[in-house]
């Protein structure tokens, strides 16, 4: 393995245990141990009979050890990807995914922007402040769901992927969906939709209803960055939030 692919595997193992520390897991067992009580924030916000959001982030169940070690094994895959050349030529390293590996629910962008790129994490500039806000807003916190790109290198110039680039990186993205297993994905932008869902429709026609995608429901919005051009589009993505909580039996304000 080279060093820069060392260097990459690295920040992916050290990103994904800080985003379970964050979450507040403090250690992984060798042997099952029962799931701790979900978080009283959270808690709050559901009635006793729904299901978290998030998933048992908090227990250090034998799925979350499974799922962690699945997740890092491929994140060491994509470090050392070379199947675009030039995003392997131009990329600081690449940006595999974030979160809780036994989340409900999971989102997907585009693909790394500048800042992406340089901090190894998806969804960290002005369009991923604007998410967290949104994600905030929905009484939950990033390490409680799983987030990650329909590319894990980012394109010059932040272009959008070509299918070309999508197609190589397609692998990553089902394994990282088959490997959380959510209950519900979230599509931000036409690139994500369209990848994904494998569709022609614009996101405009594609809101407001839900497609399936293995056993997950998925629901189709506006990505952030469109929503700090088109600030009155944030109406339409709190009607979509809204009518993705309460599908999952949480209601929002």
């Amino acid at each position: 393995m080279t060093h820069n692919a060392n260097r990459n595997l690295s920040r992916a193992i050290v990103q994904q245990l800080d985003s379970l520390q964050r979450a507040g897991v403090t250690h992984l067992p060798c042997s099952p141990e029962p799931p701790a009580p979900e978080s009283d924030a959270l808690a709050a916000e559901i009635k006793p009979s729904s299901r978290s959001v998030a998933g048992p982030v908090v227990s250090t169940s034998p799925a979350l050890e499974e799922r962690t070690l699945q997740l890092q094994q491929l994140a060491e895959r994509v470090a050392r990807c070379a199947r675009c050349p030039e995003l392997a030529r131009t990329r600081t390293q690449t940006v595999f995914g974030v979160g809780n590996p036994i989340a409900r629910l999971l989102f997907v962008g585009e693909a790394p922007g500048a800042d992406e790129d340089r901090q190894g994490e998806p969804f960290v500039g002005r369009a991923g402040q604007l998410l967290n806000r949104i994600i905030a807003a929905c009484k939950l916190t990033r390490e409680e769901i799983y987030i990650c790109n329909i590319l894990r290198c980012r394109p010059p110039g932040n272009r959008n992927p070509t299918p070309e680039e999508a197609a190589n990186c397609r692998e990553f993205l089902d394994g990282q969906i088959t490997i959380v297993d959510p209950e519900y994905i979230v599509c931000w932008g036409s690139v994500a939709a369209k990848n994904l869902l494998d569709s022609t429709e614009s996101i405009g026609r594609m809101r407001g209803r839900f497609y399936e995608y293995g056993r997950a429901k998925v629901l189709c919005t506006y990505h952030p960055s469109y929503l700090l051009r088109n600030p009155a589009a944030k109406k339409q993505v709190w009607e979509d939030m809204k009518f993705l909580f309460r599908d999952m039996g949480i209601e929002l304000d």
